[in-house]
């Protein structure tokens, strides 16, 4: 079992990742910090806690991170993920669960000194990058980082170029990419090139539901805004799960394949956001991420299905792999 920090925004992706991870037998989560992005970064808090109340585990620690990015203004996704931030479902508060005194940043140090712990980030990285200033011992401490972020051939979902994660915080991407690169580490960047590939459609809703109604009910109160907006947006029929993947990726390091190269991150103007990823070996640096481009498919969703739904193999297939 690996210990990891989810660091996320939620966000509907973020919490279908959260669900993701608690019930995955390979790994313990031992806390989940928030940053602004989707969602506000108190709304972020509250809806961290209406996930885990839902899951029966509100024994997991939250804890609330920076409101707003290193250097730019503050730009949320609510058009994306509902006047909740979790696609208008409005579940109730969960009571007597007031933000925590210790910050984000503060719970991150305190655990990663004591090793052997990863970080799983879903959201912009304004509270790694400000663990860099407060103890950048704590961070080169991080066992593995992987970070639903950016995108390499794809285009981008806030600007032709740009992810929305990296774009709402260019600085502090940049800040954490530059510092893997001086210190010799790599990131798992789990970008839009595999991300665009998973795809929530209305049949596997319904059959997600046929298998586990609560689950799914659930599921379809979060997502049926995303669906909405996908629709309008991309002309997607369904919605794209980014976030769950960079999970997935975690627990099985064989569902995603692609490359390692050094890459930047662009701060202003038009490409505000961009990872530029030197695939090519032109700047003769060394690699500071890992950029994946291919993914498995059917292996992702086999994994999250039997997760979250709590079915066998054998009734995964039954039901999910006329699909995949």
């Amino acid at each position: 079992m690996k210990k990891i920090i989810i660091d996320c925004d939620p966000g509907i992706d973020d919490s279908l990742a959260i669900m993701l991870a608690l019930n995955s037998p390979e790994v313990e989560v031992v806390g989940i910090t928030i940053v602004a992005g989707n969602s506000p970064v108190e709304m972020g808090f509250e809806n961290a806690k209406k996930v885990l109340s839902f899951l029966g585990r509100l024994d997991v620690p939250v804890y609330a991170g920076a409101s707003k990015p290193r250097v730019r203004e503050y730009v949320n996704a609510l058009d994306t993920h509902g006047e909740d931030g979790l696609g208008e479902s409005f579940l109730p508060d969960v009571e007597g669960q007031d933000i925590p005194e210790k910050s984000a940043v503060q719970f991150m140090r305190e655990v990663l000194m004591e090793g052997d712990v990863s970080v799983v980030a879903l959201g912009p990285l304004t509270n790694l990058a400000k663990l860099i200033d407060e103890c950048p011992d704590a961070f080169l401490s991080i066992e593995r980082l992987v970070s639903m972020g950016g995108n390499f051939r794809s285009h981008g979902n806030c600007s032709p170029v740009a992810e929305y994660n990296y774009w709402e915080d260019p600085d502090s991407a940049k800040h954490v990419f530059d510092f893997l690169y001086k210190n010799n580490r790599e990131i798992e960047m789990v970008g839009l090139d595999v991300t665009r590939k998973i795809v929530l459609t209305p049949e596997i809703l319904e059959d997600m539901k046929n298998a586990n109604e609560v689950v799914g009910d659930f599921v379809e109160k979060i997502t049926d805004f995303y669906f909405k907006f996908h629709w309008e947006w991309e002309h997607i029929r369904g919605c794209v799960i980014n976030d769950p993947l960079a999970v997935a990726q975690f627990i099985n390091p064989e569902i995603l394949k692609g490359i390692q190269a050094f890459t930047e991150v662009e701060t202003g103007g038009i490409s505000m956001g961009q990872t530029v990823v030197d695939s090519m070996g032109f700047y003769k640096k060394s690699s500071n991420a890992k950029i994946f481009t291919e993914v498995n498919v059917e292996a992702f969703w086999e994994l999250f299905l039997t997760r979250i739904l709590n079915v066998s193999s054998e009734e995964y297939g039954k039901l999910f792999s006329k699909y995949f």
